[in-house]
């Protein structure tokens, strides 16, 4: 028999991949992180909120991916593809395909220069289509790694980006590269794909206000297309009626029969959102019936239903657009009888689809799928797949919300572990930090850093308000406030400033030290405080 590897592959970046590769990398394992997108953060890292606790999806995000991306026994591979796999549980091969970026990862600082000379415009894929973005782009400002990639279909060659860099980071002659890796075990993640809803064609989804669930979800972000201000896509007019449509390829025989698990709980989300968003917000959604299983999660839908959002147990049999005023009326039936009402907008609450790769996965690991295309585990083992060796977390495995997902993947990251436990910190290094400074008798120098996060702060606190008043009080010798202080960016930020005004003590006005104390401290721990 071989000898075991001391190192995991996971493939996929999304929360399910990032938990599973922090677990594995702090229980003493090398990991490798695979992703087909140029940064990691998968579907999360477009929401706005997450249920049912209402917080800021990248406030929960940002801390790991700065983790992730900090970690010593994390290598990301990213706008990278899993091509081969051979060998046995404890001693895989795996053969990955990189994709050519067209930028050095290393050498890029992610300030943008190059984007904003581009006269290249393409689809915004991160804002699901509702902007353009440039042939030189970065997904968000917060992605990990933080490195520009060119679109290499949409590029015209003009050399303005080579030529505003200042980093030497662009790299046109760069070609696809193959490398091989020794695993011991490995994690699919790939995510989910959302259903198509222009397969539903009676509920007009080629009507620029009829939109799908994630496209809203990036109206209400600070960081979408109106900045949270919810905005009927077809005219920039400020939306008043709105409507969910439950179960848009779900529970329907002429596509996909499964429940989602999350529509339910999401669409109430957005209405909450956005009531909190707009004032005077008429909300109206259309389920079959509602299924709300997890903890609190019935609370909140009645405190959507308090909030003013009407539930109408009906499944809309066709959305049609007026000539007149760009409205939509909704056809349904209640109580046996035809209604009609019409809206500003219509969402369609999409469900959950196996990821795109699916196939290939199957091809290449060997694992098998079920029925409707997700990967195939038992009742008491949800983590292992048909091949010894490979486990499954995420939505992969089957439809699932983001709590669910985060518990899957530290129950895949503690199987895959005990498979090579024996090599434990073999393949690892230790993390090495600066000398810490002695501040001890120094003259207070303080650094103050105030986040905005969006509206989720700034719609309640003015944040440059409160940033003029720390400049004022005494010992303060810096103060400047972040759209999101928890990013990577604003990390590296921090720690240039605390080298830049000598600071000795850092003040962070953010969100609760429950989630963000440690990431802050580790950031100054860096910086040699």
């Amino acid at each position: 028999m071989s000898d075991k590897v001391g190192s995991v592959l996971v493939v996929g970046g999304g929360i399910s991949g990032i938990q599973s590769s922090l677990n594995l990398a702090e229980s003493g394992f090398k990991v490798y992180l695979l992703e087909d997108r140029p940064v990691v953060g998968g579907t999360m890292a477009q929401l706005d909120k997450t249920f049912p606790t209402n917080d800021c999806s990248l406030c929960i995000l940002s801390p790991k991916l700065v983790e992730l991306g900090r970690h010593r026994n994390v290598e990301i591979l990213t706008y990278s593809g899993l091509e081969e796999v051979e060998g046995e549980p404890g001693n895989f091969t795996v053969t990955v395909k990189k994709h050519p970026k067209k930028v050095d990862v290393e050498e890029c600082t992610g300030c943008g220069l190059c984007a904003e000379e581009c006269p290249v415009e393409a689809i915004d894929e991160y804002q699901e289509g509702l902007m353009l973005r440039n042939g030189i782009y970065v997904d968000y400002s917060q992605a990990v790694p933080l490195a520009y990639t060119i679109d290499e279909e949409k590029c015209i060659g003009c050399g303005i980006c080579e030529y505003k860099c200042e980093a030497d980071a662009i790299e046109y002659d760069q070609e696809e590269e193959e490398v091989e890796l020794e695993v011991g075990s490995i994690i699919l993640s790939p995510g989910f794909e959302e259903f198509d809803p222009s397969e539903k064609e009676e509920y007009l989804f080629d009507h620029p206000n009829v939109i799908q669930s994630t496209q809203f979800e990036r109206i209400l972000s600070a960081t979408g297309p109106s900045e949270g201000h919810v905005i009927r896509p077809g005219d920039g007019e400020i939306a008043r009626k709105i409507a969910w449509i439950q179960c848009v390829g779900s529970r329907d025989k002429e596509c996909n029969e499964y429940c989602s698990s999350v529509c339910c709980m999401y669409s109430a989300k957005q209405a909450i959102t956005a009531m909190d968003h707009e004032e005077e917000l008429d909300c109206t959604i259309f389920s079959m019936d509602v299924r709300a299983p997890g903890k609190e999660f019935q609370e909140y839908i009645d405190r959507a239903k308090e909030m003013g959002a009407e539930y109408i147990r009906s499944r809309p049999s066709k959305v049609v657009a007026s000539k007149e005023n760009n409205r939509l009326t909704i056809q349904y039936e209640e109580g046996g009888k035809p209604k009609k009402e019409e809206f500003d907008m219509v969402v369609l609450s999409v469900g959950m689809e196996p990821s795109s790769g699916a196939g290939e996965i199957e091809r290449v690991t060997g694992i098998d799928l079920d029925d409707y295309g997700f990967a195939e585990t038992r009742t008491f083992s949800p983590v292992q797949t048909s091949q010894p060796g490979v486990f499954v977390s995420g939505s992969f495995e089957s439809p699932k919300d983001i709590p669910e997902s985060i518990t899957q993947a530290t129950g895949a990251a503690s199987r895959s572990s005990e498979l090579i436990s024996s090599e434990r910190e073999e393949m690892t290094v230790e993390r090495e930090y600066p000398p810490m400074k002695d501040v001890a008798g120094e003259k207070p120098r303080i650094g103050v850093f105030i986040c905005q996060c969006g509206i989720n702060i700034g719609g309640v606190v003015d944040v440059p308000e409160v940033t003029s008043y720390a400049e004022s009080l005494p010992g303060v010798v810096h103060a400047e406030n972040n759209l999101y202080t928890c990013s990577q960016d604003t990390q590296e930020r921090i720690k240039e400033k605390i080298e830049e005004e000598d600071l000795n003590r850092v003040v962070v006005a953010s969100c609760t030290p429950r989630t963000h104390e440690p990431l802050f401290r580790e950031t100054c721990r860096e910086a040699g405080l």
